[in-house]
């Protein structure tokens, strides 16, 4: 036996160092800011907040974004399409504020190819870090004015009285707001990696 804490067991107060740098004299690598000026595509905040299970806000989680642009293209090498859209990141991070507040700035993604030649609704796909979860939760953020979410094949894989968990609602025009439910009443629905 050894004194002390294992590495598991710190994720706590220790992992935002350098992940989050604002309280921190480093350049800031990631921000909230998916899209930069002049990139195509409808503008959208995404924001909302992070809740235990207790219904109280986690002031110190992280969120990760990554997603496709306005025309369903990845940032990624791989995809080719996707290169004549510059200042465009499709991925984003952000802490959470004191009372679990978060904000995204990006545009709308649009559809994405799916399994077995299938089409995705637009989504971002979204995984949050923070004390007391030792391993990431994976989720994802559809959109409620989107008409292809009643195809999306792997939202159809969620039972329908939890899909709601899924779906980020409009509050003003280019505003949605989605929670994030780590367990109890209304839990967000996370998916396996």
């Amino acid at each position: 036996m050894t004194d002390g804490i294992t590495p598991s067991q710190t994720v706590g107060p220790f992992f935002a160092y350098c992940l989050t740098p604002k309280d921190y004299d480093v350049r800031e690598i990631f921000s909230p800011d998916v899209a930069g000026p002049g990139v195509q595509g409808a503008r959208i905040r995404i924001e909302g907040r992070v809740f235990d299970g207790a219904g109280e806000g986690v002031g110190d989680a992280m969120l990760e974004i990554w997603q496709a642009d306005a025309e369903g293209r990845y940032a990624h090498p791989a995809d080719v399409g996707a290169r004549g859209n510059a200042g465009f990141t499709g991925f984003g991070r952000a802490p959470t504020a004191p009372d679990g507040g978060f904000a995204f700035t990006t545009v709308k993604p649009g559809p994405v190819p799916g399994p077995g030649g299938t089409t995705q609704a637009p989504h971002v796909s979204l995984t949050v870090f923070s004390r007391g979860v030792l391993t990431h939760l994976r989720t994802r953020i559809y959109f409620d004015d989107e008409p292809a979410n009643g195809g999306d094949p792997v939202l159809a894989l969620v039972p329908e009285a939890r899909r709601g968990t899924l779906v980020a609602r409009s509050t003003a025009p280019g505003v949605y707001r989605f929670d994030v439910r780590l367990q109890g009443e209304g839990e967000t629905v996370f998916f396996e990696a």
